[in-house]
């Protein structure tokens, strides 16, 4: 097993502060806007981009909120182990609002459906769009695209993206691993 490194701290620092500054051009003050992380790992994400946000570019009232997609994922009942569901912290309406879905890495395309699915139990929002930190563009099983991307990657199926974010490990790096 070979791991080579996709981006280091300091490139996901940068990256991270470009996709804050495409969101800030696109949604401006915020007030019409809100950001939805996936659970579980879409939610250190959302929680970086909105501390970013808020202190760096002094945007007040962010709205952030965590959704678990576990029980609308179309392999809910496929999997051996049993899969283990997350809180959903959404804590305002997102009615006619403008909704950022983030996670950290588009792969399939599944997750961001059963997100689609997901939060139309919170209301209907006005426009929804997708934000990723990784975008694995060759691999696609649905017609899903980003809005917004952090680094677009070209791994064959066999290779698989690892994010380390600090909150759970010792420091925020990128692998792309070679089983």
């Amino acid at each position: 097993m070979s791991k080579k490194v996709l981006l280091n701290s300091k490139e996901i620092e940068i990256i991270l502060h470009r996709l804050a500054c495409q969101l800030i051009e696109n949604h401006n003050d915020f007030s019409e806007t809100v950001l939805i992380g996936l659970q579980p790992r879409g939610s250190f994400l959302a929680e970086r981009l909105g501390k970013i946000l808020s202190q760096i570019y002094l945007i007040k009232d962010i709205n952030i909120g965590f959704l678990d997609i576990t029980f609308y994922r179309d392999d809910f009942r496929r999997r051996e182990e049993p899969l283990e569901a997350t809180n959903t912290q959404i804590n305002f309406l997102i009615e006619n609002k403008n909704v950022v879905l983030i996670d950290d890495v588009l792969f399939s395309g599944r997750s961001v459906r059963a997100a689609l699915t997901a939060i139309q139990s919170y209301g209907r929002p006005k426009n929804i769009e997708l934000l990723v930190l990784i975008d694995r563009r060759f691999s696609r099983h649905l017609p899903i695209q980003p809005t917004y991307k952090g680094k677009q990657v070209d791994a064959i199926n066999e290779e698989k993206v690892i994010v380390n974010w600090k909150e759970l490990h010792t420091k925020d790096i990128i692998y792309i691993d070679n089983k």
